[in-house]
């Protein structure tokens, strides 16, 4: 994506621990009737691990990209929560710093949506490679499936540094069997006419989707969370 962040800080924390409304109604009332099969289910929850992209930079709580997913998820049947652990300007180092912390034990599956600071940066790949092998792996350790999602650097930054950073996430995803989706803008960056929807998709500073960009790149990335959630759920 070449161009990703200016930033404003951004806040999260960790969700209590999964429960389903409907299993606790049925499990507390005193009734000799079977309660239904929904009693044995349990809500699912995710975690959200990026930058300014994640956490919702320059938009209202409600239209940022958890909760517009969550909500999407919602829609199509699935019980389930996502704890929004985006940091604005975060980079793949600081992601790294946080993932103990975010993968805690109600968190049944994690998306990974970083690298966009580091391009701006300009650090290493190698570096950045390395931190997220460390994010993969802390979440591997934890038997939580993982969504990753790449992107792709400028050509401004050379070939080598261009093959190298684009290779990584694919390459990672397959080291570690986590599910794997291209692009976080890929939707908006893809359109035929792509100055045009970047212009309608896109916030003032070019940088950050606005709410109706968001629910493209939700539409977009929406059923590869729902195999991440299938993959949760087992």
């Amino acid at each position: 994506m070449g161009r990703i962040l200016a930033m404003a800080s951004g806040g999260y924390g960790a969700r209590p621990a999964p429960r389903n409304r409907a299993a606790a109604l049925c499990l507390g009332l005193m009734s000799a009737v079977a309660c239904p099969a929904v009693a044995g289910a349990q809500e699912v929850t995710l975690a959200a691990l990026g930058d300014s992209l994640t956490q919702g930079y320059g938009l209202p709580p409600e239209d940022g990209f958890v909760p517009q997913l969550e909500a999407w998820l919602q829609a199509r049947g699935h019980d389930v929560a996502i704890t929004n652990a985006g940091v604005s300007g975060d980079t793949t180092a600081g992601g790294l710093s946080r993932i103990d912390w975010t993968l805690t034990p109600d968190v049944d599956g994690l998306i990974v949506a970083l690298g966009g600071n580091d391009l701006l940066r300009g650090i290493p790949p190698e570096e950045s490679r390395a931190n997220l092998d460390g994010i993969l792996s802390r979440a591997d350790q934890a038997d939580v499936p993982v969504l990753l999602i790449g992107m792709t650097a400028p050509g401004n930054y050379g070939p080598e540094f261009k093959a190298a950073f684009d290779a990584m996430y694919p390459e990672l995803a397959e080291e570690y069997g986590a599910l794997y989706a291209e692009s976080f803008l890929g939707a908006l960056e893809q359109r035929e006419d792509r100055d045009a929807a970047m212009a309608s998709y896109m916030q003032d500073d070019g940088i950050h989707p606005n709410a109706d960009g968001v629910e493209v790149i939700v539409d977009s990335l929406g059923p590869a969370v729902e195999q991440l959630i299938e993959r949760a759920a087992d």
